[in-house]
């Protein structure tokens, strides 16, 4: 972990889902693959023609770009997320490699104790992100959030996230949140908005690359702890 400034324990944080918070053993790929074999009879493989970190309205229109050579209508990415959701939710209580990644309940635990409020910054639509905590039983730790639906661009969506806690806590400067992330989109993002950008090298990128990426404080894992706690 780095030991970068500043260090005070925060009033806020908020975690990302996905290879920070659980790994869904590949439910979301699966869903995806599922909603556009059912509507265009194209099992699209999103891996393919995303990244991971970008926004479910990215994924979705990129991947559909990449597989049906036009841009998407309304109705059709509405078509779309319903199936993708309708596969989800079925899916991830099945899904063999779902796990909650080591430390995260723990550290959420010490978090709450110490009085800090949490929510979440996801990509993922809001019925996603939802769903993919569930049979973790990890959404009753949090009280508010935005997704990749209030916004398809992270920057944005994390400081709708952060202005949601400003109604919560009352004053509240970016400073004081700290939001926790697996992705160098996750950094650029919290970094843009001036709230203090924690990476977690447990998805698909090192410490290395997280430092690189703007990450004040880096984690190999939620096992490490908390700064400022």
């Amino acid at each position: 972990m780095t030991n970068a400034t500043p260090t005070a324990k925060p009033a806020v944080v908020l975690f990302d889902i996905d290879e920070t918070l659980v790994h869904t053993g590949g439910s979301g790929t699966r869903s995806w693959k599922a909603a556009f074999d059912k509507l265009y009879g194209i099992p699209a493989d999103i891996g393919e023609h995303s990244s991971a970190g970008e926004t479910d309205p990215q994924v979705a229109a990129a991947t559909f770009r990449a597989v049906l050579h036009r841009d998407p209508s309304a109705d059709e990415l509405g078509r779309l997320y319903a199936e993708y959701l309708l596969h989800l939710a079925a899916d991830i209580g099945v899904s063999e490699g779902y796990r909650v990644l080591p430390g995260a309940e723990e550290v959420i635990l010490s978090l709450l104790e110490a009085g800090v409020r949490l929510g979440l910054v996801s990509g993922a639509m809001e019925g996603a992100a939802r769903t993919k905590l569930m049979p973790a039983n990890l959404n009753r730790y949090f009280v508010f959030g935005a997704y990749g639906s209030d916004s398809p661009d992270r920057t944005e969506l994390t400081g709708l996230a952060i202005a949601k806690a400003a109604r919560l806590q009352g004053k509240l400067v970016p400073s004081e949140v700290y939001v926790v992330g697996d992705t160098p989109h996750d950094m650029d993002a919290t970094n843009a908005t001036g709230a203090i950008s924690v990476g977690v090298a447990s998805g698909h990128y090192s410490t290395d690359e997280l430092r690189a990426a703007g990450g004040v404080h880096v984690l190999s894992s939620l096992e490490d702890g908390f700064p400022g706690l």
